[in-house]
């Protein structure tokens, strides 16, 4: 778990996205356990409370799930489910803002998708 805690958001929204991305790259694998809120606390040096919070928000959206005296547990699933929803504020936060840019600039969706191209050759 590499995070800084950025002090522009919430605490426990950080939690959660680590999580996420914890899932997405695959070091948290589908029905494995994850950290309980205790061990994010102290390695974060964070209050339980808000660590729970982080934890209980990706409980509510189903990609972890409670078994019981044991701990926390990635649902089956999740890791499609997340994705999608990342791919989803991709398209809202990149993709929308970038053709009204574009457009606002006069750029053709011919000359867009050249610059993607070059872009992405870039990398």
């Amino acid at each position: 778990m590499s995070l800084l805690i950025d002090d522009s958001r919430p605490i426990f929204v950080q939690i959660a996205e680590r999580i996420e991305n914890d899932i997405i790259e695959g070091a948290l694998p589908e029905e494995s356990q994850v950290p309980s809120t205790n061990q994010f606390a102290a390695f974060y040096q964070i209050n339980p409370a808000t660590a729970a919070k982080g934890v209980n928000l990706l409980t509510e959206q189903g990609i972890l799930y409670k078994k019981r005296g044991i701990g926390m547990f990635v649902a089956a699933g999740a890791k499609a489910s997340l994705v999608e929803k990342r791919k989803e504020q991709f398209f809202e936060q990149y993709v929308v803002t970038m053709m009204r840019e574009a457009e606002k600039l006069g750029i053709t969706q011919d000359q867009l998708a050249d610059m993607v191209r070059k872009g992405g050759s870039q990398s």
